[in-house]
């Protein structure tokens, strides 16, 4: 359009001068020619800005018609997950529906098993108390053990004690006469007749009084033990009956009475000494050789500890 603007004011000059314009009008148009000349320079110019502009804004709109795909696609793919959402949303709707409507039976089981918790808690604490009862008496119960324990291997220790202080008392003796052992928590001093009595007598020979007076010794040294004596015969029956005896058991209940009372003369506590006799009852061989029944011709003497500590643990259970 410039250029053709161009053209028609130099066809004006021309047809200026042809018709002999004044040179005042020529100056005029030269000067508006140089004008719009200049004018022309600069549209120029703009011209080339306002395309580079354009070229930039092209560039621009390719790449935010680039990014409005990458949108497209990324608003197709929310579109969906929305779908997706909105369907689980359904689904999740519909099942707390399902549980508003259940919440009354829900909440009715809740209540009854809250119960049936609390009965159980106060079963359990009822449990907890009576083992915690049982846990104190048990420790008692085995404190008591323990001392009854310890009681039973200090009488024990204390038999094995006696036992070794008559034995050593009557080391001088023959072992045909006399014996010493421990059985059932006591201990057994068994005295043969030889050794005691004559045949069929009741009086203790000097011999047997002197193993008598030895033992005694030992036994009046220890207060805590209770004695029992012990006459035993053979099978034998008594033929010289007298008086006061007419068999055997009498005649061993005789001898034990006849060794008590040289035991209480030697100085052993008479409240703790007992007089029994069993005649040929309590055997420990068969009567059936002589040597068989000079060995069931005997007296024992039972030593005994004195268990009164013992039974008073034991009446406290």
């Amino acid at each position: 359009m410039l250029r053709k603007f161009t053209s028609l004011f130099v066809l004006a000059v021309v047809l200026v001068f042809t018709s002999c314009v004044a040179q005042k009008d020529y100056d005029e148009l030269l000067l508006k020619k140089s004008s719009l000349e200049g004018e022309n320079l600069k549209l120029e110019e703009a011209l080339e800005i306002a395309k580079e502009k354009i070229t930039r804004l092209e560039v621009q709109v390719a790449k935010l018609k680039e990014n409005g795909d990458v949108l497209q696609s990324d608003y197709n793919t929310v579109d969906v997950e929305l779908k997706e959402i909105r369907s689980q949303y359904n689904r999740i709707k519909q099942l707390y529906d399902n549980l508003l409507t259940n919440s009354g039976q829900l909440n009715q089981d809740l209540t009854q098993q809250q119960q049936r918790l609390l009965a159980i808690e106060d079963d359990l604490n009822i449990e907890k108390k009576k083992n915690e009862e049982l846990a104190k008496d048990l420790a008692i119960r085995e404190q008591r053990v323990n001392e009854l324990e310890q009681l039973i291997a200090d009488k024990d220790k204390a038999v094995q004690e006696l036992k070794k202080k008559v034995t050593d008392a009557l080391l001088n003796f023959e072992k045909s006469d006399l014996s010493v052992e421990v059985k059932n928590g006591k201990v057994y001093v068994s005295l043969a007749e030889q050794l005691l009595f004559g045949s069929g007598s009741t009086t203790v020979d000097v011999k047997g009084v002197g193993a008598l007076q030895q033992l005694a010794g030992v036994l009046s040294g220890n207060p805590d033990i209770n004695i029992m004596v012990e006459g035993h015969t053979d099978n034998v029956q008594f033929s010289k009956k007298q008086q006061y005896m007419s068999d055997n058991w009498d005649l061993s209940v005789m001898r034990a009475t006849s060794i008590v009372k040289i035991l209480v003369q030697s100085g052993v506590d008479s409240q703790s000494v007992i007089a029994s006799g069993k005649g040929e009852h309590s055997p420990i061989a068969p009567n059936d050789t002589a040597e068989n029944k000079a060995k069931n011709r005997r007296t024992e003497i039972i030593l005994t500890p004195k268990l009164d500590e013992l039974f008073q643990l034991l009446e406290s259970y």
